[in-house]
């Protein structure tokens, strides 16, 4: 199993940018989105329930930040607008394995995780 994030850049305050986070080897019943910013802990930034699109976010990017997936893709996007300064950090997707129905918030909740991809927003 493989997560490879991507789409992370440098952009300005108030732009957006959209992640990818592509799956292989099998699909999950529920995707996250993670970042931890320099000298901070990893924070949830929100997560989507594979099956019927569900999601859920943090409180820090509700109404900013949208995740979405593509079936046929075997991909989860994390589309994030109105950056700010307090958004730069590095973005992982994880993949929960497990049989469980809720969408976790917690890292632990979290099987695979991707590679990471930097977001730098300049203000």
């Amino acid at each position: 199993v493989q997560l490879q994030a991507s789409g992370g850049g440098l952009v300005q305050a108030g732009d957006s940018l959209r992640l990818s986070c592509a799956t292989s080897g099998r699909t999950f019943r529920n995707m996250g989105w993670f970042r931890q910013a320099p000298g901070k802990e990893r924070e949830f930034v929100g997560a989507i329930r594979w099956s019927g699109g569900s999601t859920y976010y943090g409180d820090s990017v509700k109404g900013r930040f949208t995740i979405s997936r593509d079936n046929a893709k075997n991909t989860v996007y994390l589309q994030m607008n109105s950056l700010k300064a307090e958004d730069t950090a590095v973005y992982y997707c994880a993949a929960d394995g497990s049989p469980r129905l809720r969408v976790g918030v917690r890292e632990d909740e979290y099987d695979y995780w991707g590679q990471g991809t930097l977001v730098t927003v300049s203000s």
